[in-house]
């Protein structure tokens, strides 16, 4: 008979990184992850102390995926790679944007994450105060995308289906603009999707336009 392997945080984190992975986060609770572990909930609280500390945890724990901004790279290419990394542990977990956004996140693979980001983008010449600004700019511009990428309700042929089936209603008169546009999707000469790398090539250029001549403050 093979023994059960014991218990521990990393353990008690990652099953709950699964559960959330497969039945959301709304069905995680201690009692669900005790279940699913072979143990008692309360066995949990020697690793977590409650339901947000196992949040935290597991936030911090999917954050620890995400690429650290490389102090080797141009903060540029740095961005770059972390927002790329960023955006596709986001997608592999659909509950962890919004989890993220919604929580103060202190764990060491967050403070980490953190530093690292700050010190690229002060290392490229930002002043605190734009570092900050820069770096809070591109989560939003992140964050965003992929929740849109997440709840956009209809696949790429779908979409061009509904714009076909929606064209009729239009006033080409009074619309020109969306109707051309619709029409465009519809037959397929467009496919209406967002382009990450356009946007962020966007974001990053504005950054890069701002004026940075004092790093001391």
């Amino acid at each position: 008979m093979s023994r059960r392997a014991p218990l521990t945080r990393e353990r008690v984190l990652r099953k709950a990184v699964a559960l959330a992975d497969v039945e959301g986060l709304g069905a995680l609770s201690m009692r669900r992850l005790g279940s699913a572990l072979g143990v008692k909930a309360m066995s949990l609280y020697n690793h977590v102390a409650n339901k947000d500390a196992l949040l935290d945890g597991i936030v911090d724990l999917m954050v620890g995926e995400i690429g650290v901004p490389d102090p080797k790279l141009p903060w540029r290419a740095a961005m770059e790679a972390r927002c790329r990394s960023a955006r596709e542990v986001l997608l592999a977990h659909r509950w962890l944007a919004v989890l993220l956004m919604s929580r103060v996140n202190v764990g060491p693979n967050m403070l980490r994450y953190i530093d690292a980001t700050i010190g690229a983008l002060r290392g490229g010449g930002f002043s605190i105060a734009m570092a900050d600004q820069a770096w809070g700019i591109l989560d939003s511009y992140v964050y965003g995308f992929v929740l849109q990428e997440l709840d956009f309700p209809l696949d790429q042929d779908e979409y061009a289906d509904t714009a076909a089936a929606y064209l009729p209603s239009l006033d080409a008169e009074a619309l020109p603009h969306l109707t051309e546009m619709t029409r465009a999707v519809a037959e397929r000469r467009h496919d209406g999707g967002r382009d990450f790398e356009l946007g962020l090539r966007l974001v990053l250029d504005g950054l890069e336009g701002l004026e940075r001549p004092d790093r001391s403050r």
